[in-house]
């Protein structure tokens, strides 16, 4: 399957961050792993046009496919996909340019996590900024993380503010 990343494939992205290649780096998750495969569908879906049906008939050819939680992948891909612009309308406000000028990785990483936080409340909010971090580390540009860290921490108050002050009193 082609990532169709600016970087290319998501090894070659590694390499020329600096960093080793997905492969190399064990421990990898099944959910990690599905996480990734759904930001570069959603990459080709946003960039490229592409459709969900088109997406998925690929990705099962991809190299490591069969490691990734699957039925995550599909949730996130597709869920995504389907609450666009309630999740876009989430996010909105703690940006601070349009969202369609956000880099496709940021947007397609936002999203995902908007997603997450809404729809796997079993999940904690902290884990899902983090994954967010690494996805955006590996696969955007020099400090997107950072923006992605930023909007995710507000957006976290918005929607899980129990957990988040929980968080923050056993500081």
């Amino acid at each position: 399957m082609s990532t169709d990343l600016p970087q290319g494939r998501p090894e070659q992205a590694a390499k020329s961050a600096g960093r080793a290649p997905a492969k190399a780096r064990s421990g990898k998750s099944p959910r990690r792993r599905a996480r990734e495969f759904a930001l570069q569908g959603l990459y080709q879906w946003r960039v490229g046009g592409a459709d969900t049906a088109s997406i998925e008939a690929h990705v099962h050819d991809a190299e490591d496919f069969d490691k990734a939680d699957g039925e995550f992948y599909r949730a996130l891909l597709r869920g995504v996909i389907r609450q666009q612009e309630a999740l876009q309308a989430e996010i909105v406000p703690f940006i601070d340019r349009p969202f369609a000028d956000l880099s496709p990785i940021e947007s397609c990483v936002l999203l995902a996590a908007a997603f997450e936080l809404d729809n796997y409340r079993e999940t904690p909010y902290r884990v899902i900024i983090n994954e967010s971090i690494e996805l955006a580390k590996a696969f955007g540009g020099a400090d997107g993380h950072k923006f992605v860290n930023g909007v995710l921490d507000k957006l976290a108050a918005k929607l899980r503010p129990e957990e988040v002050a929980a968080r923050r009193a056993g500081r």
